[in-house]
């Protein structure tokens, strides 16, 4: 081994050399070449950066091992020279090393003969690290060298505080990024167009989007196509000016990127303070909503259902044996447990809305609600409202969202009783229902899925309506897939003897009065007579004859059977149009309206079904 350095240069150079080789450098880069120029600079063949780490080991961040950068090495400091300077002090040995520091292996099978290490401390004080050279040869004492050592102690130093203080902020980010990326709560970080910049995995799940996909999409085109949206959008933008920085928040119903599906949230956002982009945050509540619409249609379901109940029908049981009446219940017991659309047909009275209720009764959806429509009591303009419902202003008067009689029926039937009454543009969308078993509200854009059973009854020649181009030729193969006509009264006499005793006991027990018999004459007189008005007819007089009976034998007096009427003469020409004329402009004031206190019958001062049979005789029918 050599005495000492041999050409080591003067302290000047030696400053020179390490400004130079470290001038660029920052971070890892800055502690390798330091490594590398220290080593060069002071003709040692080895140099180290290291850190300590506690509670006893040191760990190198750049080797210079004779003519290359070595790995990362640890060891344990006790029995080395790097013990001293971890402990805060300058360790100068300029020759013994292997003598003084017989248990530090690595040292002793190098041959090392000299060691200078100088500490790294942080702004506080607190050692960091260290900063060594050593050598085979003796290093002689030269303290304007130790203070070069120093100064570029103390750049390691800052460096390698830095580097800490950079790997802390990273682990932090790091956690906040793993925080924002694994939070429950859908965030959102977006650019003043709503272009979405990050998007965490709770918001890619929750509005269906591929993380690929984050920065390509815009939160403005998830919004449902409703125009409430985009009022309820303006109002918590003018909020968020008015109140700066504050958050402002919104119910939405917006529809995910994917499969276009609806989810309804609340959405807060807050502008950063670069004006550029804005925090939001998501909260699911599409549950909520889901429960509080089904709540209210529940609600509207059971305020029908009340209204149903203290509604009056006409009979609240089948009564009756005749073969015709038979071959009717066969046929309900047949078509009952299927979804097939019914169409019942008979004059008016025959009780087509109780055959609806055996049908309904009788299948799997028995456990849900029949919503009966009645749809020649509607004025024209109603009749879509009704059916589908609206929208909160979809037209004037509309001051709140109304639910249709469809979506009441969801699950169960739905009754559409007079459907050829249903105005032609109002078929068009019965028949999407029908088809495709979905619709909209009226003022609105968002479709309903309905799965719902189709009655339909009609007084009326429907096949003679689509010759004539009054009913649309698909729905009535819609509507029809299953008939069922309806006898009159006078094609079942037999059952006139049963159904008497039925109504008469029922109205007796209501007004309070028992009537144990009817005469034989009486049951003659009512089974003679041809019943234009059918059970309907049968059960006004048989009421009256309840209210009229002074004991508990029911009597049938002439007088409330109605004479058999004689032809009517046919009216000459002018009477003929002045009656058309008449009843074409009392239709026109009840907009088709027949029946109720202000149908046209009332205004003509006739019996609806009167006026039914001079319609139907004249030849007229709703304009399109």
């Amino acid at each position: 081994m050599s005495e000492g350095f041999s050409s080591v240069p003067d302290d000047v150079e030696v400053l020179r050399a390490l400004v130079a080789g470290t001038a660029s450098g920052t971070g890892a880069a800055f502690l390798e070449s330091l490594a590398r120029q220290l080593a060069i600079a002071t003709g040692a063949r080895y140099a180290f950066v290291a850190e300590f780490v506690p509670p006893s080991r040191a760990r190198t961040l750049a080797f210079w091992f004779r003519d290359r950068l070595e790995a990362a090495v640890e060891w344990e400091l006790a029995g080395t020279p790097c013990e001293e300077v971890v402990a805060g002090r300058l360790c100068h040995h300029p020759r013994g090393v292997q003598v003084n520091f017989p248990d530090d292996r690595p040292l002793v099978e190098l041959g090392i003969e000299s060691y200078l290490g100088v500490p790294l401390r942080d702004a506080n004080g607190t050692t960091l690290g260290h900063l060594a050279i050593f050598d085979e040869r003796e290093m002689p004492d030269e303290p304007r060298r130790v203070d070069v050592f120093r100064i570029f102690a103390a750049r390691a130093a800052a460096e390698l505080e830095r580097m800490r203080a950079d790997q802390e902020l990273l682990a932090r980010e790091r956690s906040y990024r793993d925080l924002f990326e694994e939070a429950p709560i859908a965030y959102i970080y977006e650019d003043l167009e709503s272009r979405f910049v990050r998007a965490n995995r709770a918001a890619c799940r929750l509005l269906g989007i591929r993380p690929e996909e984050v920065t390509q999409t815009y939160g403005k085109d998830l919004l449902a196509p409703d125009p409430e949206n985009v009022r309820r959008v303006e109002q918590a933008l003018a909020a968020m000016k008015t109140r700066g920085a504050e958050f402002s928040w919104v119910e939405l119903e917006l529809r995910r990127k994917d499969d276009g599906r609806p989810v309804w949230v609340r959405w807060w956002s807050r502008p950063e303070p670069d004006g550029k982009h804005t925090r939001t945050m998501i909260v699911d509540i599409t549950d909520q909503v889901r429960m509080a619409r089904e709540k209210a249609r529940l609600e509207e379901q059971n305020l029908y259902l009340r209204e149903e109940i203290q509604t009056v029908h006409n009979y609240e049981e089948i009564v009756g044996s005749s073969p015709a009446l038979l071959r009717v219940l066969d046929a309900v017991g047949r078509v009952a447990p299927t979804d097939a659309a019914v169409l019942i047909t008979g004059e008016t009275g025959t009780g087509k809305e109780l055959i609806a209720r055996a049908v309904h009764s009788r299948s799997p959806r028995r456990e849900k609600p029949l919503i009966k429509v009645n749809c020649a009591a509607l004025p024209t303009g109603l009749v879509e409202s009704e059916l589908f419902g609206h929208e909160r202003g979809a037209f004037s008067g509309a001051i709140a969202r109304r639910i249709g009689r469809f979506e009441l029926a969801h699950g169960g039937t739905i009754f559409l009783d007079e459907v050829g009454e249903i105005p032609p543009d109002v078929q068009v969308k019965l028949l999407r229902v029908l088809q495709e078993k979905e619709f909209e509200r009226v003022g609105g854009n968002v479709t309903i899925r309905a799965d719902v059973r189709v009655i339909s009854a009609t007084n009326r020649d429907l096949q003679r309506a689509v010759a004539e181009g009054r009913f649309r030729q698909d729905l009535y193969y819609r509507i029809a897939v299953f008939p069922l006509h309806l006898p009159p009264l006078r094609e079942r006499k037999s059952d006139i003897p049963l159904l008497t005793r039925f109504i008469v006991d029922r109205f007796g027990a209501r007004v309070g009065k028992r009537i144990r018999s009817i005469p034989e004459g009486a049951v003659a007189r009512l089974s003679a007579y041809l019943w234009p008005g059918n059970v309907r007819e049968l059960e006004n007089v048989l009421e009256r004859a309840v209210i009229l009976a002074s004991g508990d034998v029911l009597d049938i007096p002439v007088e409330l059977l109605p004479a058999p009427a004689a032809a009517e003469p046919e009216p000459s020409t002018g009477l003929k149009a002045s009656e058309r004329r008449q009843i074409l402009d009392a239709l026109a004031r009840t907009n088709w309206v027949i029946e109720g206190e202000r149908g046209a019958a009332r205004v003509l001062d006739m019996h609806p079904n009167t006026l039914r049979s001079r319609i139907k005789k004249l030849g007229l029918s709703r304009p399109g």
